[in-house]
């Protein structure tokens, strides 16, 4: 029988007013990990609650153990029915601020994504020719997607090269101090954006910073990122430019002149593929195999 563990999601509140296939659901939600002795708990064979200091509505739900095929991270709502990450929490917190969904923590390297083409989107580990995938090395920073964005990928971006859409939500590289966990949902403020072309789609990094970092105040555009984080975009494009050779392919390139865009632009960006993903669960555009659930 596959493990079954059910904790209390990480982050802060998720609170907002947010479109849900057709409606809008006021949800102020928070959210918690469990942890013990500095450890993120989990247990074999056997389902559990953990006790969180803000009785959290949402919670976090794993299936199958870590570092397997079946191994899944569910989110669920306080009466125990599962819900999209992808599409149910909410983009927009107001004030440049947006919930950010934590896929990979900062300094590991299991390929841990929302499963777009399964029913309530849970995260698990990316295969590829019957194995899981891991980066060749670890990545430096937390890594993840905002909800509700969809890059659309009938849709070529005349300023960038015309690269279409890569069919995922929008990546966003946080660059704050501490490691996530995954599934946590971060509030984050974008800083800025690189357009990463793979394979000739265009896959957008978002640059952001938690506002819980201790330097959050100080960096509210790509300036102050060179300026309080020196050389972090730098390695941020290299690594993502670099990380596919070790498997003997080429390595990305990115538009924009291969330099960052600001904040403005990365608004843009943010704006742009959240229209994309409502026209997309308002079935205005063809799903494919995506799950809209």
């Amino acid at each position: 029988m596959a493990a079954t563990r059910v904790i209390a999601s990480a982050g802060n509140a998720v609170s907002g007013v947010f479109l849900c296939r057709g409606q809008s659901i006021a949800a102020p939600r928070s959210l918690n990990l469990c942890f013990r002795n500095g450890r993120l708990l989990t247990q074999r064979r056997r389902l559990f609650t953990c006790n969180a200091i803000h009785n959290p509505q949402v919670q976090i739900k794993e299936e199958g153990q870590p570092e397997s095929f079946d191994y899944r991270v569910f989110f669920v709502d306080n009466s125990g029915k599962k819900i999209s990450p992808w599409h149910d929490i909410p983009l927009h917190l107001g004030d440049g601020v947006f919930n950010f969904i934590v896929e990979i923590p900062k300094e590991s390297s299991a390929k841990m994504e929302v499963a777009t083409d399964e029913v309530y989107t849970p995260i698990k580990q990316d295969t590829k020719k019957g194995k899981l995938r891991y980066y060749p090395y670890n990545i430096n920073w937390n890594y993840g997607l905002l909800p509700q964005t969809w890059e659309d990928p009938s849709l070529a971006n005349a300023e960038v090269e015309g690269a279409f859409g890569d069919n995922d939500p929008v990546d966003v590289v946080e660059i704050g101090e501490s490691q996530g966990k995954i599934g946590q949902v971060m509030k984050v403020k974008p800083l800025a954006a690189l357009a990463m072309i793979d394979e000739g789609e265009l896959d957008w990094k978002i640059v952001a910073i938690s506002l819980d970092d201790p330097r959050a105040s100080l960096v509210n555009d790509v300036d102050d990122v060179e300026k309080h984080f020196p050389g972090t975009l730098t390695a941020i494009r290299d690594w993502f430019r670099d990380y596919k050779i070790p498997d003997g392919k080429p390595a990305n390139r990115f538009g924009l002149g291969n330099k960052p865009a600001d904040k403005d632009y990365a608004l843009k960006v943010i704006t742009e593929t959240n229209e994309a993903w409502a026209k997309l669960v308002r079935r205005s555009i063809p799903s494919g195999e995506l799950s809209l659930v």
